[in-house]
C-alpha cells in the first residue's frame, strides 16, 4: 500500500499548487513554523535513501522570486542556478581579497627560495661551538635543534644559573639526544639602575664604562614578531639608560626594564668550577644520515671543512688591563663614493655629539679610563667599476682639504677619533683568506641574484688628475673626460661613471652593491660596526660595544636582515662561513641573500636580527604598520624627515634632538642623497675656527643662485617693441655672500633634518653642550 505522503515515482512535478510533504514530520514543521517572506525552504532528496528522506535547506531567496523562477525554469533548475550563483560570488570575493592584499603588501607572502647551503651539519655545529666558546653568544636562547648538539656547550658570556631539577622523562616521551641549550659559565651580572641624580637632571648620565646590553631583554620588549610596539620599545630603552632624565614619571616596578649590566671580576667568585659536560648517549641507536633534514644547494658539492683558529678567550671588562680590548676594537666603519657632501658630514657630526670621545677634556690632560671609539670613513675615490690611480691616497687628502664639508674633520682635535681611509677593492679582497684565491673569477656586482656585468673598454681610460677632480668637487664645472663624452656614450656607460647619487634618476647602483660587499669585508678584517652613510647616531653606544655578539637589524615587518647597521667580529667563524657561502652563491652580499644564508644553515641566532626600533624607528609606520600607536615623531614617509608636514612642523624646534625617537641608538633616513639637510644654510656653519670652508661654500651657493637668476632673466621675453635688457656682470665681492642673514630669509618652521644639523653645529661652535651636558674644549 502506497503512503499518501510518499514521493512520486515517475519524477514529474506536481501540477497542483497545494503544498506536498514527503512525511508527516515535514508537514508538522511547516504548519508550526512561521513562514518568512525573505527565505525559501527547499527539501533536497538524499540519494540511496529507502524511505525517501530529504535534507532541509533554507535559501536566502524571497518566496515571490522563488515561485516566479520555478514557474519559468522548474524547481531543480532554479535551485541549481541559485547555488551556482552563490559559489561564483564566493569565488570572486576570495580572488578579489587576495588581489587586494597582494597590492597592499606585495612581499607579505615570500616565495620559496632555493637553498644556499653548502656545508654539512658537522661544519655548522663547529661554527656554533666556536662562536659560543669565544663569548659571541651572550644569550640564553636555545640553539636550533637542527644543529643536533650532542654535548651542551659551556657559554662563558652567560652567567651561571642555579641548578634546576631536570624534567623526568615519561614512557610516552623518551629523552631526546639533541640538546638545544648552553650551560652558563660566565661571571655574575649586576643590572644597573641608571638615572640622573637630582637636582642635576638637565642631561642624562653617560653609560658606565664597560657596561653591556642584555639583548634578550630588548627582544622581549621590542620584537615585532610578538606584537611589540616601537613606541613601547623606545620607552624601555629610555628608562633603562636614564635618557628620561627630565621627564621620568613614577611608574610601577620597572626592574624588568633594566637591560644594562656589569660583569663582576671572576677572581672574587667563590663558586666551584663547572665540570665539563659529558656527551649524552643517543636514545635511538639506529644509524641515520648525518645530514638528514638539511636542504643543500641543488647540484653543488658540499664545501670542504672550514679551518678555524682557536676560540678567543672571553675576558670580562673588569679583567682587562686597558680600557680597550684589542680583540674587539670600537670602530665605526662607513663607505662613501664621490664628492664629500652634507650626508657624511652630518653622520660624523652626530658621532662627535653623542659618543664618549673626551672632547670636553682639554687636549693633553689625563682623562678617565674610557675606551674612545673611532670613526673610519672609507673613501672610494672613483666610480665603483674603475681602478684607482697610484696617487689615490695623496689625492684623497688633497680633495678632502679643499672640500668645505670634509675639511673641518682634518682638524688636529679630531685626529685620534676620525680617520679617512682609501678603499682599494683589490687590496681589501686579497686580505680575506676565504676568497682571496677565487674572487677574481666572480662578478663583484651581484645584488640579490641580479648580476651587472661591467663592459670591457676598448680603450684604456684616461687617468683623472687631481685638478680635474677638484673641478667637480668645487662645483665649477664638469670633468674633462665626462664633458668630452658623446651623448650616446654617456647614456650607455652612465651607470659605470657615477660617483654618488645626485637624484632619483641617477642613483649610483654600483656603489651601493659594492658597499654591500665592503661592510662584510671591513668588519671581518678589522672588527667593529658598519654604518650606512644615511645613518645618524642618537646616543652613546657604550653598552652595545659591551655586547660581544654579531648583529644586524630587521627589515621592517619581514624576518630578513637590513645590514645598514652591521656588527661582525674580526676573523670569526661566522664571518668565514658567510664568505665561503657567498663565494659559492655568486659573491652576493645583498641583505636578503644574507638572510637566506643564515636561515638555510640555522645560524640566525649567531647574527642576531635586532628590532628595527633600535636603529630605524620610523620604518614600520612608513609601511602602514602600528599607526594606531606610533612613536614620536610620526613619519608616514621617510621624506618627512627632510620636509616635515605643516601640521607637525612645530615639534622640531620645540623639542629638538631630545624629542627625536628618544631611546633609539641611531636613525636611518633611507637615501635621499639629493635633499639637503638645511636648504637655507646649506654650508658647514661651524663658526670662525672653520670660516675658510664656510666662505668657500657660501660663495659657491651665491654663484649658483646668481647664475640661475641670470639664466631665468635671459630666457624671459621682453615687452613687444622693446629691446631685450642686457644683464651687466659685476664682480662678486665677499660682502655679497658673507653678509649677515636676515631672519626673513630663513624658513619659518624648521624641518627635523635642519634642526639636527644646526644642533650638532651649535655644539662645535661652543654654543651648547653635547647630548650629555659636556662642552667641547679646544
Amino acid at each position: 500500500m502506497t503512503s499518501l505522503y510518499a514521493p512520486r515515482a515517475n519524477g514529474k512535478g506536481r501540477l497542483s499548487p497545494l503544498p506536498s510533504y514527503s512525511n508527516t514530520l515535514f508537514e508538522k514543521h511547516s504548519l508550526r513554523s512561521r513562514p518568512s517572506q525573505w527565505t525559501t525552504t527547499y527539501y533536497l532528496p538524499v540519494p540511496g535513501s529507502r524511505r525517501g528522506r530529504r535534507i532541509k535547506i533554507v535559501l536566502p531567496l524571497p518566496k515571490n522570486v522563488y515561485h516566479s523562477a520555478v514557474h519559468r525554469w522548474g524547481r531543480k533548475r532554479t535551485v541549481a542556478i541559485f547555488l551556482g550563483t552563490c559559489l561564483l560570488f564566493l569565488w570572486l570575493l576570495s580572488v578579489g581579497k587576495r588581489h587586494h592584499r597582494s597590492d597592499q603588501y606585495p612581499n607579505s607572502t615570500p616565495s620559496v627560495e632555493p637553498s644556499t647551503l653548502v656545508f654539512a651539519r658537522e661544519d655548522l655545529r663547529r661554527v656554533w661551538e666556536w662562536e659560543i666558546a669565544s663569548g659571541h653568544y651572550p644569550s640564553s636562547r636555545k640553539i636550533p635543534e637542527q644543529i643536533q648538539m650532542a654535548v651542551p656547550p659551556l657559554n662563558p658570556a652567560v652567567a651561571r644559573k642555579q641548578q634546576q631539577p631536570k624534567p623526568i622523562p615519561t614512557r610516552f616521551r623518551p629523552p631526546s639526544s639533541v640538546l638545544s641549550e648552553t650551560i652558563g659559565a660566565g661571571p655574575k651580572r649586576t643590572y644597573l639602575d641608571i638615572q640622573s641624580a637630582p637636582p642635576n637632571v638637565a642631561y642624562p648620565p653617560r653609560p658606565v664604562p664597560g657596561s653591556a646590553v642584555d639583548l634578550d631583554i630588548i627582544m622581549d620588549n621590542c620584537d615585532f614578531s610578538t606584537n611589540k610596539y616601537v613606541r613601547d620599545c623606545l620607552e624601555v630603552l629610555r628608562v633603562g639608560a636614564g635618557l628620561d632624565n627630565e621627564n621620568r614619571m613614577r611608574r610601577g616596578n620597572t626592574d624588568d626594564w633594566k637591560y644594562i649590566y656589569m660583569e663582576e671580576d671572576r677572581k672574587f667568585d667563590s663558586s666551584p668550577p663547572i665540570a665539563a659536560p659529558q656527551q649524552k648517549a643517543p636514545y635511538n641507536l639506529r644509524q641515520t644520515d648525518p645530514n638528514e633534514g638539511l636542504v643543500f644547494r641543488k647540484g653543488e658539492p658540499l664545501e670542504e671543512h672550514i679551518v678555524f683558529g682557536p676560540p678567543r678567550t672571553y675576558r670580562p671588562y673588569a679583567e682587562l688591563q686597558e680600557p680597550c680590548d684589542p680583540d674587539y676594537p670600537r670602530i665605526f666603519h662607513m663607505f662613501w663614493t664621490g664628492p664629500f657632501t652634507d650626508k657624511p658630514y652630518v653622520a660624523l657630526m652626530s658621532f662627535l655629539f653623542t659618543q664618549n670621545l673626551d672632547l670636553h677634556i682639554p687636549p693633553g690632560s689625563p682623562g678617565p679610563d674610557v675606551c674612545r671609539p673611532q670613526f673610519w670613513l672609507w673613501i672610494n675615490p672613483g666610480p665603483a667599476a674603475m681602478a684607482h690611480n697610484p696617487s689615490a691616497v695623496h689625492d684623497m687628502y688633497e680633495i678632502l682639504s679643499n672640500n668645505p664639508w670634509s675639511s673641518p674633520f682634518l682638524h688636529p682635535r679630531f685626529k685620534d677619533v676620525i680617520q679617512f681611509k682609501i678603499w682599494n677593492t683589490t687590496e681589501q679582497l686579497d686580505s680575506i683568506s676565504e676568497i682571496k684565491d677565487s674572487w677574481r673569477t666572480a662578478n663583484l656586482f651581484n645584488s640579490g641574484g641580479h648580476v651587472i656585468s661591467v663592459p670591457t673598454k676598448k680603450k684604456a681610460p684616461k687617468t683623472t688628475s687631481i685638478e680635474e677632480v677638484l673641478v667637480v668637487v668645487n662645483g665649477t664645472g664638469t670633468a674633462p673626460e665626462e664633458a668630452s663624452a658623446t651623448g650616446h656614450e654617456m647614456s650607455e656607460n652612465d651607470m659605470f661613471q657615477r660617483t654618488g647619487s645626485t637624484s632619483q634618476d641617477t642613483y649610483d647602483r654600483l656603489s651601493v652593491i659594492l658597499s654591500d660587499l665592503a661592510r662584510f669585508v671591513l668588519c671581518h678584517r678589522f672588527g667593529g660596526t658598519y654604518l650606512d652613510a644615511d645613518t645618524i647616531l642618537l646616543r652613546d653606544w657604550e653598552e652595545l660595544w659591551g655586547w660581544k655578539g654579531a648583529f644586524a637589524y630587521r627589515w621592517s615587518r619581514l624576518e630578513k636582515y637590513n645590514t645598514a647597521v652591521l656588527r661582525l667580529n674580526k676573523n670569526s667563524a661566522l664571518g668565514s662561513f658567510l664568505f665561503k657561502t657567498a663565494l659559492r652563491n655568486g659573491l652576493d652580499f645583498h641583505p636578503m641573500t644574507i638572510s637566506q644564508y643564515t636561515k638555510d644553515a640555522h645560524l640566525e641566532g649567531l647574527l642576531l636580527r635586532l628590532p628595527d626600533a633600535l636603529f630605524d624607528s620610523a620604518w614600520l609606520n612608513t609601511e602602514d604598520y602600528q599607526r594606531d600607536r606610533p612613536p614620536f615623531p610620526f613619519f608616514t614617509e621617510f621624506a618627512h624627515f627632510f620636509e616635515t608636514p605643516a601640521q607637525h612642523s612645530a615639534a622640531p624646534q620645540a623639542l629638538g634632538i631630545e624629542g627625536f625617537f628618544r631611546g633609539a641608538f641611531s636613525y636611518h633616513f633611507h637615501n635621499f642623497w639629493w635633499k639637503p639637510f638645511d636648504p637655507i644654510r646649506n654650508w658647514p656653519d661651524l663658526g670662525q675656527r672653520f670660516i675658510k670652508g664656510e666662505t668657500v661654500a657660501r660663495k659657491r651657493l651665491f654663484e649658483q643662485k646668481l647664475n640661475s637668476t641670470r639664466s631665468t632673466a635671459s630666457t624671459t621675453p621682453g615687452m613687444p617693441g622693446q629691446p631685450q635688457p642686457v644683464l651687466q656682470e659685476l664682480p662678486i665681492t665677499e660682502e655679497d655672500y658673507m653678509s649677515e642673514d636676515a631672519i626673513e630669509e630663513d624658513k619659518r618652521d624648521l624641518d627635523w633634518a635642519t634642526v639636527l644639523k644646526r644642533t650638532f653645529e651649535a655644539y662645535i661652535r661652543g654654543e651648547r653642550p653635547n647630548l650629555y651636558g659636556e662642552w667641547i674644549t679646544w
